[in-house]
Formats: structure tokens, sequence, C-alpha cells
């Protein structure tokens, strides 16, 4: 049995609850971020699920929780973004009163417990990943993804077998025949057919391969050599692409195994060990840079003094908006502002909000948006992120709220439209950038 606790909810954003549960009153807490699907009520009957709790709970105060769309957390709104179901995490550990926890993120819920690590460093004491991928679709630079093929016969098994208690065997190996009713309950009630063809399709638009190079905490990859759902060339590569990070591979061929005893020794060696504090100078941003279109024509047509008065009201309007959506002002530029947010979608409804706030005034705005890795160089921020958002600013037209790719694939489900812009060479910066206009 997985070590007691009630069950409570965290209200998120988009006013989405999302039902959490904490076990053990251990002097160390650990965020278990699952994998796939889950319900809370349900997971005593899962040993996969609870005897690796059970496990942690034994040294830590342990979190855990349905994701949204599943189990016993809203369902009304769909599963949202990667970025929406990482924002997900701070408001369990707020609502919990966590301040710094280690996260384990099992599947699917690795790349979430990455974007989170990336973007809350200050929070993240340690980060423990199994079963799990950076990207796990194919494409022409990454050819260890799964071939679309494969993907969607995999989506039409979910979609005509959910319920029946053969389809988690995809994700959990080694289930007992005796077994199958209680797994077939467990995976009617953590979530529809409907919605167990969106998560996995919403799987394979994940990529964090980007994030990456942001992650500053201490990090194990574990996987298993013979994991038949997320091969183990994925976990390898993870692996080698995280700063620092320990990998080990585990005999065995299993995604999840029914019969497990708990946690592999090497987790509790990493999780109950010391925690270091870990540095805050680096870490994931969503940078927003916005310009006044036309200003020095504007300036000469109003007058120095009018000109002062607008900039004044404009930088009021957007210090209000940036507020609202958690945002950080760093600085004004003159004719425009440099801002960070946490959360891409939260960034695009602010310049859009910023953008209409200033239409009264008789001013246009434009904007460019990245999400990448930024230093903190005391009020300031500096950094590779930080250019490219200039840079992305620079290709923006009147009117236009402009994004990099990588803006683009952290909102996908998000409902957030886009349009291709087409390939830029963005002045300093390697490579060719994909970017994107913001739908109004």
């Amino acid at each position: 049995m997985a070590s007691g606790g009630d069950i409570r909810y965290a209200r998120c954003a988009g006013d989405v609850d999302v039902a959490y549960k904490v076990m053990g009153d251990g002097p160390i807490d650990i965020v278990y971020v699952p994998g796939f699907v889950s319900h809370l009520d349900l997971i005593d009957d899962a040993p996969f699920y609870c005897h690796t709790l059970d496990d942690m709970a034994g040294f830590a105060r342990v979190v855990t929780f349905d994701k949204r769309g599943t189990g016993l957390s809203d369902r009304s709104l769909g599963f949202g973004s990667l970025a929406d179901r990482m924002d997900d995490i701070r408001a369990v550990m707020d609502t919990a009163g966590i301040e710094r926890s280690a996260l384990f993120g099992v599947s699917e819920g690795g790349p979430l417990a990455i974007l989170f690590a990336a973007t809350y460093p200050d929070r993240v004491t340690k980060l423990c990943l199994y079963g799990t991928f950076a990207r796990a679709a194919y494409d022409s630079d990454y050819e260890i993804g799964m071939h679309s093929e494969t993907v969607e016969a995999m989506l039409k098994s979910l979609a005509e077998q959910w319920g029946n208690g053969n389809t988690l065997q995809l994700v959990v190996q080694n289930i007992p025949p005796e077994a199958l009713p209680i797994v077939a309950r467990y995976e009617r009630n953590a979530t529809t057919p409907k919605m167990v063809g969106e998560i996995m399709r919403a799987n394979f638009t994940i990529d964090v391969r980007s994030v990456l190079p942001a992650l500053s905490v201490p990090t194990l990859v574990m996987h298993t050599r013979g994991d038949p759902l997320v091969p183990v060339e994925l976990g390898r590569w993870l692996g080698e692409h995280i700063p620092s990070a320990e990998y080990v591979e585990v005999e065995g061929a299993f995604h999840a195994d029914w019969n497990t005893k708990g946690l592999f020794p090497e987790a509790i060696s990493f999780l109950a060990g010391e925690s270091p504090r870990s540095s805050t100078d680096r870490m994931l941003a969503t940078v927003l840079f916005t310009d006044i279109v036309s200003s020095t024509e504007t300036d000469v047509r109003v007058g120095d003094h009018r000109w002062r008065e607008l900039l004044d009201q404009h930088d009021n309007v957007a210090s209000r908006r940036i507020a609202r959506h958690r945002g950080r002002l760093v600085k004004t530029t003159g004719d425009g502002l440099l801002a960070t947010f946490d959360g891409p979608a939260r960034a695009i409804t602010c310049a859009q909000e910023i953008a209409l706030g200033t239409k009264p005034l008789g001013l246009d705005i434009r904007a460019g948006l990245h999400t990448g890795e930024i230093e903190l160089r005391g009020d300031d921020i500096t950094g590779l992120g930080v250019v490219i958002a200039r840079r992305v600013c620079d290709h923006a037209a009147a009117d236009e709220l402009l994004a990099s790719r990588t803006v683009k694939d952290l909102v996908i489900g998000s409902g957030i439209g886009f349009v291709d812009r087409g390939v830029h060479t963005l002045k300093g910066v390697p490579d060719d950038w994909q970017l994107y206009a913001v739908r109004n």
C-alpha cells in the first residue's frame, strides 16, 4: 500500500484543479511527476506505482499528482500544453508548501520535470529521470526517434482497446492475467479513450532538446536496456546531452514492471544523498522584447515634451500588464522594453495586451519572443537567449508578435495559433531560425 496521505487540490493556471497526494514525513521533499496517466485513488492497486512511492516515503516527504486531463484532476479544459503541465508542478508545490524539492520524472513526466528544473533552478535540489526522453519522435537531425507509422499504429491500438485492461500493457510489462480486471478499472478511471489518444499524440510533439543546456541541477538519468516503449537510445542521448548528468543503464526488458519492488538502488542513493545548493544565475526563461514602431518619426511629429508623456504612459501600461502575467520588467529601452516570463503562453498574452493597451495612445508595437537560457547579472540579464529574442523582434512588422520555433513548440495544445513566417538569419546568432507570427 502507498503510504497514506490525504488527496487535496491545487488551483492552477486557467482555473484548473489538479489533485495531489502527500506521503511520508522525511526531512527532504520529492515531487514525483508520473508518466502517461494516473489515478490517485487507485494507485494502491498498481504495484509498479505505489511501491516506488513507498520506497521514497521511507526517507522523504513525497508529493505526486494526477496531471490535468487525467485521474482526479480537472478534465474540462483538456490536457493543456507542455508549459501548462510544467506550471502545474509549481502550483502543486506552492499549495503543498514546498519551497525546494527533488524532482523524479518518469516517462512522459520526464520532459515536464526537465522544463521545470531549467525554469526554476532555485526550487529544485536534484533531478532524477527514468525511462524518458527529450524528444520521442523522429526527425532528420534526430534519427533515433520513433517514426510516424509506429506512432499512428500505437494511437490506433490505444483508441480501440482502451479500458479493457490490455492497453496499459504497452506501458507496464509482466502484468499477470488475474490483474487484468484491476488494470481495466485503472484505465477507465484514469482517462477516456479520446483523451488518451490526445495525450499520446501530444507526447510525440514534445521536444525539450533546446532546454537541456540550461539545466544546472545535479541530474541522474536511468533507463532500462530493453525498454520496449521508450527505446534505450533515447535515454542514452538524454544522458549525454544534460550537462554533468550521471547515466545509469539498468538490466531488464520493461518500461515499467508490474512486479517492481520499488526504486532502483542508484535512485535511492541519489535522492537520499546530500543536496548542494544549486546556482541560480543561469535559467530558462521566455524573453520578450518590444519596440514602438516609428518612434523617431513620432517624436519629431509630437515634440519632445509630448513624446516623454507618451513614453511614460507606455511604460505604465506595460509594467501593469507584465506584473499581471507574473513577468519581470528587466528594463525599458527608450522606445520599448525587455521582460522575462516563466511561461511562454503568459508572455504571449502579455505582449498582446501591451499592444492593445498602447493603441489608444496612438502607438504601434512590434514584439519578439524566444524561450532560452539566460544569465542573471544583477538586475539585468544576458546570454544567447536574450540576443535571439532581440533579433526576433528586429524581424517583426508593425503590430506583429513574432516568436521562435521553441516558443511555438512549448505552447502546442494551448489553443494559441501561429502563422509561419519562414526561415531567417538572425544577426550574430548561429544557424537559421524558423519564425512564427502569433495570430491575433
